[in-house]
């Protein structure tokens, strides 16, 4: 058992996706009890053992599809042998708990003035991992984050190639200067970022788009940037607008209709 603790804390300090299954039921004679446990590692590797043969190949296909939805499943086997789901002859039943292992959501904040200040403090409340990534030491420095996991000093450009922005990225920008908005939004599009807002006037997000569509950038890509960014709450200060940031952020990010 202490292989799959080992492995477990692995895989979160790599930040990648696993399926931890555990026997939570069983009646009658099975491969294996309650309790039992096993990981299924995002290329189909196996740690741990909850019976083998085909029960496991079902569970190693199934676990695939929980890494990918993000959403934990039960499945039921038969072990009876007799029955049209009947999976081996050992005479009994058993419940599999497949539970996925996703790796923390970060929020990537391009610029560090103020509003970056509000929102970094309140995303960690709502346990996003914080990075924020600004050229400028006397602004971008634990002083003024003391909560962020991460801090990148240096130019807004290089620094896109250090960051894995993956499907668990959240990116928000804003730099002190439109044309620096531009050219981090202009990166952060060609990421998997999950999700990406901008602030700024209805305008300027339209003549900014419009310039990334002319450089290429697809249509359904440039409808998926929230810009302006934030939901409409009549926000004034640091505080209310990044409220109204991760407000919006929170809300797509428990869409019933994103896969986690």
């Amino acid at each position: 058992m202490l292989e799959i603790y080992q492995e477990l804390a692995n895989i979160a300090a790599r930040g990648e996706r696993a399926v931890l299954a555990t026997v939570i039921s069983s009646q009658g004679s099975v491969p294996r009890k309650p309790g039992t446990k096993m990981i299924i590692r995002k290329d189909g590797s196996l740690v741990g053992s909850i019976g083998g043969g085909k029960l496991e190949q079902a569970v190693q296909e199934k676990a695939l599809d929980v890494m990918k939805s993000g959403r934990p499943q039960t499945i039921h086997f038969d072990l009876t042998g007799s029955g049209a789901e009947a999976w081996m002859i050992c005479g009994g039943r058993m419940d599999v708990f497949l539970e996925p292992i996703l790796p923390a959501e970060t929020l990537y904040l391009f610029g560090a003035g103020h509003l970056a200040q509000s929102t970094a403090a309140i995303a960690k409340m709502l346990g996003f991992r914080v990075v924020v990534i600004d050229p400028r030491a006397e602004y971008n420095n634990y002083n003024r984050f003391p909560g962020a996991d991460s801090l990148v000093v240096e130019e807004y450009e290089s620094a896109f190639s250090k960051l894995d922005l993956d499907e668990n990225a959240y990116v928000v920008i804003y730099t002190p200067e439109h044309a620096s908005d531009e050219r981090c939004l202009q990166f952060a599009v060609n990421t998997a970022a999950k999700y990406i807002g901008m602030i700024g006037s209805k305008k300027k997000a339209k003549e900014i788009k419009e310039r990334l569509r002319a450089k290429g950038v697809s249509q359904q890509r440039l409808d998926e940037i929230h810009a302006p960014i934030g939901l409409e709450i009549n926000a004034q200060t640091p505080e209310e607008i990044a409220v109204s940031i991760l407000a919006e952020i929170t809300k797509f990010r428990r869409s019933s209709t994103r896969d986690s």
